[in-house]
């Protein structure tokens, strides 16, 4: 499929003009099983995406955010089970809160199968993952194998975008495709959650109160 505009070596793709969502997402997955780096919508912001299980994808996404090596990629899965594929165990915390929360907002931290590049998780052992409501964002994920990296489009430091117009003209000429949905709804970013001890540990605040967090993990 033919991108709807193209900006120097990077394909763009608007939802609801003349392209199918299931276009739009075809042509991305495309790339993306290349290799590619693809900017695509979330349920908050834009998100800056690949393939995790590729060294080299991970580490061009490091380098195009200017991001330091030593801070983890967030993910997004397709759905839950393709969560408890890519963790070492999904405790009974992990259960209620995804019961009452996925697909949604909350990130949950879990410690990562070994089989999964540390690079991903700056070899912490711990994933940060969510399973995003945006069917865009879990057809993507699925298409890799159940995850996709869900680092915010933009430059480290900066804030995120809920629009192709919020996104740095450098960074959109340097990612391999574009999906622009339009405005997207973020105000605040997902609720961040450490669930790999005994109880639920705030690591950021956000979308998902941290009360209606501790209330749903005590029932």
């Amino acid at each position: 499929m033919e991108p709807l505009l193209t900006g120097a070596d990077t394909l763009i793709w608007r939802v609801g003009t003349d392209r199918s969502e299931t276009e739009v997402v075809e042509a991305a997955i495309s790339l993306l099983t290349r290799g590619g780096i693809v900017v695509y919508p979330t349920e908050t912001f834009y998100g800056l995406g690949g393939n995790p299980l590729s060294p080299a994808t991970v580490a061009g996404i490091f380098a195009l955010k200017k991001r330091e090596r030593g801070k983890a990629l967030p993910l997004i899965a397709s759905g839950i089970q393709a969560v408890r594929e890519w963790v070492e165990e999904f405790p009974a915390l992990a259960e209620r809160l995804a019961a009452a929360f996925w697909p949604g907002p909350l990130t949950l931290i879990l410690r990562a199968v070994h089989r999964l590049p540390p690079q991903v998780h700056a070899s912490t052992g711990k994933i940060a993952v969510r399973v995003s409501p945006h069917p865009v964002a879990r057809a993507l994920a699925a298409s890799l194998g159940g995850l996709i990296v869900s680092t915010s489009a933009n430059f480290t430091g900066q804030r995120a975008c809920r629009s192709l117009a919020e996104i740095p003209i450098e960074l959109v000429r340097q990612v391999d495709g574009v999906i622009d949905a339009g405005r997207l709804p973020g105000s605040l970013p997902s609720t961040i959650v450490d669930v790999t001890g005994g109880s639920p540990l705030l690591v950021r605040e956000g979308c998902v109160p941290f009360l209606e967090i501790e209330r749903a993990a005590a029932l």
